[in-house]
C-alpha cells in the first residue's frame, strides 16, 4: 500500500509524471507540477480519454477552441480523445498534484 500524497520530490524544478498502472486498456498516473506548464509549441493531441482530477493545488487548462478551465482540489474532468488542450497555468507556490486516467 502507498499514499497518493508520500514521496514529493524537493527538487521540482521539472514536472514529475510517474505511471502507477499502463497496460493496453488504462494508464493512470500522478502528475506533481509547480509553476510548470505544457511547452509554448504544439497541443496534447491523444489518441484516448483522459479523465483528471486536482488533488491539491489549482491549474488552468486552455483547448484548441479557446477556452478555459480553472481547477482547484477536488474538480475534475475529462478530456474526450483528440481534444487538443493544454497545461496554461499551475500555481508556483505550492505543488499540484493531479491524478490522471487515460482510457
Amino acid at each position: 500500500m502507498s499514499n497518493i500524497f508520500d514521496d514529493i520530490p524537493v527538487d521540482l524544478h521539472s514536472e514529475v509524471v510517474e505511471s502507477f498502472v499502463d497496460n493496453d486498456k488504462v494508464k493512470i498516473e500522478r502528475i506533481i507540477s509547480k509553476g510548470h506548464t505544457s511547452p509554448d509549441s504544439g497541443w496534447y493531441d491523444q489518441d484516448c480519454n483522459e479523465w483528471v482530477i486536482v488533488l491539491k493545488g489549482a491549474a488552468v487548462l486552455s483547448f484548441a477552441d479557446e477556452s478555459t478551465v480553472k481547477l482547484k482540489a477536488g474538480d475534475h474532468i475529462n478530456i474526450s480523445a483528440h481534444e487538443k488542450h493544454r497545461v496554461s497555468w499551475t500555481d508556483p507556490d505550492i505543488e499540484t498534484i493531479w491524478l490522471a486516467i487515460h482510457y
